[in-house]
């Protein structure tokens, strides 16, 4: 992929010899190919934007599963070695509504994760009443349940992120990154949206390639620990 002040581009080529040949539908499989892989790039970059959170926390002690120990300067001093639970999730919604973090959707907040940080969590939910609500506006994709006004989403695209950088795990590998947000995030500027575009032939149409264009970019809307401007997007982190 090529990434350039905001323009992303992902190119395959291939020739009309393939394409007259292969028993496969070669652009089907080739625009299904560059759809999931524009999907990646887009949430990697919201991704690094929301990493750049001042606001984080961490069990106390590195082991509570009650209490959590906030910091705003964009980092922890604790080295994190327990699984997001149930009671970690209720001091960190105590912590939004405290600092007056205005609700993602009606009266929820919204956290989101890999499927294994969570796992923890809903086996906690398991012996607590689950909640049921019916129809399309109420249930996000990906949703894996509400708990203590704050709604749970999985996401599988931004792979071996542990902690702020990529590809490091954290000690004894016992949790990983989980966001937990209101409204008014990760802004996305959009120049032209993500599109699919043939490449036109050439070599007398013997060359030819498809790949996904767009143009814009994400930006973390509020980087201010404190005050009127503060930061509406809470990390679960860890020092190591």
């Amino acid at each position: 992929m090529q990434c350039l002040n905001g323009i992303a581009i992902t190119q395959r080529p291939f020739t009309e010899k393939l394409d007259n040949l292969s028993e496969q539908p070669v652009k089907e499989i080739i625009h299904k190919v560059l759809k999931n892989d524009c999907k990646k790039a887009l949430d990697t970059a919201a991704y690094d934007q929301f990493v750049l959170t001042p606001l984080r926390v961490a069990p106390t002690g590195g082991t509570s599963t009650t209490a959590i120990t906030l910091t705003t300067a964009g980092s922890t001093a604790t080295t994190n070695n327990v699984a997001l639970g149930s009671g970690h999730v209720k001091a960190i919604v105590d912590q939004m509504k405290e600092r007056n973090i205005p609700p993602f959707m009606n009266e929820d907040y919204y956290s989101i994760g890999r499927p294994a940080e969570y796992r923890t969590l809903k086996n906690d939910l398991e012996t607590i009443k689950s909640y049921s609500e019916t129809g399309f506006q109420h249930i996000m994709r990906g949703e894996i349940g509400r708990y203590e006004t704050c709604r749970f989403v999985e996401q599988t695209n931004i792979n071996n992120y542990r902690g702020s950088t990529a590809g490091v795990t954290w000690t004894n590998a016992k949790s990983g990154v989980v966001f937990f947000f209101g409204e008014d995030t990760v802004a996305e500027a959009i120049a032209i949206p993500e599109e699919i575009r043939g490449k036109l032939p050439q070599d007398y149409g013997r060359d030819r390639g498809v790949a996904w264009f767009y143009l814009g970019g994400f930006a973390l809307c509020h980087t201010t620990a404190m005050g009127q401007a503060q930061a509406r997007v809470i990390m679960w982190d860890s020092l190591t």
